[in-house]
């Protein structure tokens, strides 16, 4: 069984997230969402507004499972027994950020092997921290958000 591991803040969780998720269903059997919790960053969203709102937009996924954590990403995949890490791309900056992280996972699990897709030009622009801008200055948030959330992020941040 291909199990991959989809680690993030999804301080929200964006329309780019979800994506990257519906896509790399079709390459493994699981994918777990697992929120990490950094106690040194300021979220917007607490964490359990975070699940609360990851569960909401994976109810119906049969292959996706949500999770929080908070310990190194790749102890708590081996904990999970995920032998893969999914990220998304979506743009040449993203790679240069992902690719010393993805060096050191691999010094520290070499059995865990990280899986980069692309995102689509759609989804591209998209990051929780425009989103977040948005949400803080009450501008429209269609077509950023999945729309499972939508509602729930109007009432409890407009």
């Amino acid at each position: 069984m291909k199990i991959a591991m989809f680690p993030g803040s999804f301080d929200p969780i964006t329309r780019g997230h979800v994506e990257i998720v519906l896509r790399g269903r079709t390459i493994f059997d699981e994918i777990i969402v697992a929120c990490g919790f950094n106690s040194a960053k300021k979220y917007f969203f607490t964490l359990e507004e975070r699940i609360e709102m990851l569960n909401m937009v994976f109810a119906h996924e049969s292959k996706v499972r949500v999770a929080s954590y908070q310990e190194l990403t790749v102890e708590f995949a081996r904990k999970q027994g995920a032998q893969f890490l999914l990220r998304g791309l979506r743009s040449p900056q993203d790679l240069s950020y992902e690719q010393p992280i993805e060096l050191i996972n691999k010094h520290m699990a070499p059995d865990i092997e990280t899986v980069h897709l692309l995102s689509s030009p759609e989804t591209a622009a998209i990051s929780s921290t425009i989103v977040r801008e948005v949400i803080k200055y009450r501008g429209n948030i269609d077509g950023l958000l999945p729309d499972e959330i939508v509602d729930y992020v109007r009432e409890l941040k407009y």
